[in-house]
């Protein structure tokens, strides 16, 4: 076995001891095991606290899937006789427009004043917010947000309106799933044709045919400009409501737009100045627009939205409206009138072409030309004449004026003087209360007479007593109105409507309308008219007549002037009108042949010019 010689030492030995890795001590090894633990432990702590934050901040949270399916209320859309709008009532929803067919102003004005960053961000956008807070300090008080487009949509899809850190965190966290599942453009399709812009109009085409009478597509700039500042407050800025206030809130749009070099300062200034908001519908048609929609359901059942072609004729709707407003404030308010109301009715067919159900619908909305029922006095006696026509009787037979008691109970004439017998004629054309009484009892009584005001299509609880020949029935001025239409058509019974055309997702619905019926002859008919012209003409309602045109009618007034009435016809209309209080207190002798002639008079007159 060979051996390896021993290598040759030269030196001393060495001293220094063996090099060794260092020791760690035991102080520094739990110094580290304990930070260890206590990371381990603000994360668990931490999840912990961040899961149940998650929790409490999205246990009630929307499905986002499920809320973008629209849900809402069917909308009604009401159109005047000429298809200029009327009113709207649900939620009224456009066509869906996508972006590409919207002149790119549309979505330039919007996101110039809402939120000039869209396009950049990420749904959230930390630079607006800190622009805003900065402003909010400087100022003291809340004068800028700094909440995105996406924010906004995430908003109005998924949220209610209420303000708080739970709903603020909700709102950033649907943003999130929102810009991750849609592209920029697919989000502003979905805000502009799902945003709230007043009035109940959802979405830009709905709001542009609502508001300026065109869709979407074809907006002008100043137009988008105002569309574009309604989401900030919808019922602020609303054109019909506050046109003032939208034109000045449109101008800041156009404003904004000029800023971001979208166009330019002198285009921002020639837009405003061609801001024209068309006209406000008639303002107290809202009596007209509720009658028309009490039996939509049952007319029209289950066909979602609604475009209804109204009979109402705004010109006229609006010469009513004047003229019994200037009535009520001047003459009326001096002699205790307090309300009114008004009916013009297409005495061929039954249209209403207005209605006024009171002084102003938006300060009481009871309709008092459909809903109230009162005496109408002499303006029933009609029914008895034509009572005692269809027992044999013509205008030139005669009748007693003397006074008469029955039972106990004497009706008066007022200052009319007796005269012994007088005709048929001259007894309605001067109101004679003995007389009616006397006719009634000819013609078979109070039942009797009762049955014929019932086949003219008056609708009341009727006095079974021969008081019932002075009016002492309960009856609505609608169909008042309506009883008197044959009178004028040549004996035809008309049923009245406000609605001519139905049209639900482009088709067109039947309209339930009653046909004119004949109820009584041609001849009695003419004798109406020519007893009812002759009051007019040297009558109790003198007052009421027209230069020019033939018009005839019947005064009523009630027990201590509590309500006072006039229906006058012409050759198209039945115009029916009621003066009084609501709580019946007494006018200051106010007679259907003074203020109620007076106002029918007027009426008539304008809406001929």
């Amino acid at each position: 076995m060979r051996r390896v010689p021993a290598r040759a030492s030269h030196g001393p030995a060495s001293s220094s001891p063996p090099i060794t890795a260092p020791r760690t001590t035991p102080r520094r090894r739990g110094g580290l095991l304990r930070l260890f633990r206590l990371v381990v432990l603000l994360g668990v702590w931490g999840g912990l606290a961040f899961g149940a934050a998650l929790l409490f901040f999205t246990w009630d949270m929307p499905r986002p899937e499920e809320a973008l399916v629209a849900t809402r209320r069917p909308s009604v859309t009401l159109e005047a006789t000429d298809g200029r709008l009327l009113s709207t009532s649900g939620d009224l929803y456009g066509e869906r427009v996508r972006l590409a067919d919207l002149p790119a102003f549309v979505p330039g004005a919007l996101m110039a004043v809402e939120d000039r960053r869209f396009r950049s961000h990420f749904g959230l956008d930390p630079v607006g917010l800190a622009r805003a807070a900065l402003a909010n300090w400087r100022a003291g008080r809340v004068v800028q947000g700094g909440s995105t487009l996406t924010q906004q949509l995430a908003k109005n899809l998924f949220l209610t309106p209420e303000r708080n850190m739970r709903r603020k965190v909700q709102e950033a966290l649907l943003a999130l799933w929102l810009e991750s599942r849609f592209t920029k453009d697919q989000l502003l399709e979905i805000y502009l044709n799902r945003v709230y812009l007043g009035a109940g109009a959802y979405g830009v085409d709905a709001a542009a045919r609502l508001y300026f009478g065109v869709p979407a597509r074809r907006l002008s700039l100043w137009q988008a400009a105002i569309l574009a500042g309604l989401p900030k407050a919808p019922s602020r800025y609303n054109p019909r409501a506050a046109p003032d206030a939208a034109m000045r809130r449109g101008a800041e749009v156009l404003d904004a737009m000029a800023a971001a070099a979208l166009i330019t300062t002198t285009r921002a200034r020639q837009e405003a100045e061609l801001m024209v908001l068309p006209p406000r519908p008639s303002g107290d048609a809202g009596w007209f627009a509720d009658w028309v929609q009490d039996d939509l359901a049952e007319s029209f059942p289950g066909t979602g939205d609604l475009v209804l072609r109204t009979t109402l004729d705004l010109k006229m709707q609006a010469v009513v409206e004047a003229r019994l407003g200037a009535l009520l404030a001047g003459p009326g308010a001096a002699a205790h009138v307090t309300q009114g109301a008004v009916v013009v009715l297409q005495a061929s067919d039954g249209a209403v072409r207005a209605m006024a159900g009171g002084r102003d619908y938006r300060q009481s909305p009871f309709n008092r030309a459909t809903l109230a029922r009162r005496q109408p006095g002499s303006a029933f006696k009609p029914f008895v004449w034509l009572a005692a026509l269809e027992r044999g009787m013509d205008p030139s037979s005669t009748v007693s004026d003397l006074p008469l008691t029955l039972a106990g109970w004497s009706p008066g004439n007022g200052r009319w003087r007796a005269r012994g017998e007088i005709s048929l004629e001259d007894a309605l054309a001067h109101s004679i209360n003995t007389s009616a009484v006397r006719l009634l009892l000819a013609s078979g009584g109070a039942k009797a007479v009762a049955a014929v005001a019932e086949r003219m299509g008056l609708h009341g609880r009727f006095a079974d007593n021969a008081s019932l020949a002075l009016g002492t029935a309960e009856v609505t001025l609608l169909d008042l109105v309506a009883a008197y239409a044959p009178f004028a058509n040549g004996g035809l019974r008309v049923t009245p409507y406000g609605i001519a055309r139905a049209e639900s997702a482009e088709r067109v619905l039947a309209v339930p309308l009653t046909a004119p019926t004949r109820v009584i002859s041609q001849e009695h008919a003419a004798e109406m008219r020519r007893m009812l012209a002759a009051v007019v003409e040297r009558g109790t309602g003198r007052a009421a007549a027209v230069p020019g045109q033939r018009v005839g009618g019947k005064t009523g007034t009630t027990q201590d002037s509590r309500d006072a009435w006039f229906v006058g016809m012409s050759s198209r209309w039945v115009i029916g009108i009621w003066l009084g209080n609501d709580n019946a207190t007494p006018m200051d002798d106010v007679s259907g042949g003074s203020l109620p002639a007076r106002l029918f008079r007027d009426i008539l007159e304008e809406t001929a010019r």
